[in-house]
């Protein structure tokens, strides 16, 4: 059985504990191969291995780090199948949707940041007869990145290719959940030649290793995308040692439907935008509200578009709906169902755990669930489910819609659909999240910033943002003698 390793050094090396934790493949329910349980120790070999290569990395030109992470991008291109077929196989998502968003997003994260950090610029200021003010932005040094399950190399080169582009080096957990496209990575950067040390994965627990990046006295910033309650945690211990922080948490998003949408484009976009990888990315709309007038008429073609959605093994191209990612979510999501219920919610579809026959019969599946008749403030519209399950509600105004939308915890994002310029700009404006999209969903810009508002998270990943967040700005004040 393989045994995934860790990657330090520049080298591949087993944990210093020698201990293993089981990696699943949630189609079949089996265990497939086996990831270091790694703790402290390896932990701090990451940090000094990061340290010393961090002098010779930061000065490199922006140009010479290009070529370098252009490299690493282009290798993820040529084994996109190959890395598509190992995040459907860990992840349990479908291979088509690995193949067609993860793994070309990779690509793309890795590209956009080498060319990026080339373009990056500071500010100057003249203070007339005295003086002129430069800013130096200078690498933080060691920094920690820490990625989830749902977008496995989506999310880990979302993070450590800005770092790395600003002259960080890096000591990075992927999810112990699904580790695998992370180890392959690894390879892929000894392939390109990316300098030893530069980048440091560490497989494991999050309690164990992801705990021992997030207080090592010498990281200087984290980058965490997770759960809420993770994220709480890291920011109490980061908090007296003054890292930089930023943290992407969850979400519990409003898909807002009014009567003068396009229609046919706004159904189809809507059944993507709740079950793309089996409803688990943080961007899906959770929380449908439907303009009276058009309430029934969607709630019948909803239900039948979303019926239509094949279920089954990941592997197969026609499938829509894999496996989700553990048999613990699947227990989660299940839950969320039978309280669903008990608050008075009536299932229209789905609603219990999907049998898929031949190798992925005691794989985690799950049914498409959409659930109406529940109150906007019912532990159901509340509480992030993160699954396959959407909740459909009626409205009348954009007042009454507005106080749905904004009565949760989270902030991240919102999809408004209407043709009324006037209106989209009026909600864009007071839907309290940090990404608003009308009338499309996903449609992402790397220039962009990216986060969310109150508990899903603070600071902003994406473009120059990103770039910022891993380098300190120095102020330079040069007198003039006339």
């Amino acid at each position: 059985m393989l045994k995934i390793e860790n990657y330090i050094g520049g080298e591949l090396i087993a944990p210093v504990s020698e201990d293993y934790l089981d990696n699943f493949n949630p189609a079949t329910g089996e265990v497939y191969s086996l990831i270091p349980d790694s703790d402290e120790r390896d932990v701090g070999n990451a940090v000094e291995a990061a340290k010393k290569a961090f002098p010779v990395w930061s000065k490199m030109s922006a140009e010479t780090r290009h070529d370098i992470l252009m490299r690493v991008s282009a290798l993820i291109e040529r084994d996109l199948d190959a890395l598509a077929e190992a995040e459907s196989v860990d992840n349990g998502k479908p291979k088509s949707l690995a193949k067609s968003v993860d793994i070309p997003r990779a690509v793309s994260n890795f590209k956009f940041y080498a060319t990026a950090a080339m373009h990056a610029a500071s500010e100057a200021h003249e203070t007339v007869g005295q003086a002129i003010n430069y800013t130096l932005r200078q690498p933080l040094g060691v920094v920690g990145c820490i990625s989830p399950w749902n977008l496995p190399l989506y999310l880990f080169s979302w993070k450590i290719a800005p770092a790395l582009a600003s002259g960080c080096c890096v000591v990075a957990k992927p999810s112990e959940i699904t580790p695998m496209t992370a180890y392959l990575l690894s390879k892929l950067c000894i392939e390109a030649g990316l300098p030893a040390g530069v980048l440091n994965i560490v497989h494991g627990l999050g309690t164990k290793a992801g705990g021992a990046i997030v207080t090592h006295k010498d990281v200087k910033a984290i980058s965490f995308t997770g759960g809420t309650k993770t994220g709480e945690w890291i920011a109490r211990e980061a908090a007296p040692k003054f890292k930089k922080l930023s943290l992407e948490l969850g979400g519990k998003n409003p898909n807002v439907i009014f009567a003068d949408c396009d229609y046919e484009e706004m159904l189809a976009t809507t059944v993507r935008s709740s079950f793309s990888n089996q409803g688990q990315i943080c961007l899906c709309g959770s929380r449908i509200f439907v303009e009276r007038p058009i309430y029934e008429k969607f709630k019948a073609d909803f239900i039948e578009k979303v019926s239509q959605l094949k279920i089954g093994d990941p592997l197969d191209e026609s499938t829509n709906i894999g496996a989700v990612v553990s048999k613990e979510h699947l227990e989660k999501v299940l839950s969320y169902i039978e309280l669903a219920k008990t608050e008075g919610g009536k299932i229209l579809l789905g609603g219990k755990s999907a049998k898929v026959s031949g190798r992925c019969k005691n794989g985690y599946f799950i049914e498409p669930t959409i659930i109406e008749n529940l109150a906007f403030d019912c532990r159901t519209n509340q509480e992030e489910i993160f699954g396959a399950v959407v909740t459909l509600q009626p409205f009348d105004t954009e007042e009454e819609v507005l106080r749905y939308a904004n009565s949760v915890e989270y902030g991240l994002s919102a999809t408004v659909w209407t043709e009324n310029l006037s209106r989209a700009h009026r909600m864009a404006e007071k839907i309290a999240s940090g990404i608003v999209w009308v009338n499309c969903w996903l449609l992402r810009d790397l220039r962009t910033p990216f986060g969310g508002m109150k508990n899903s998270g603070v600071g902003r990943e994406g473009g120059f943002e990103a770039l910022r967040f891993f380098t300190q700005e120095k102020n330079v004040c040069i007198k003039i003698n006339y």
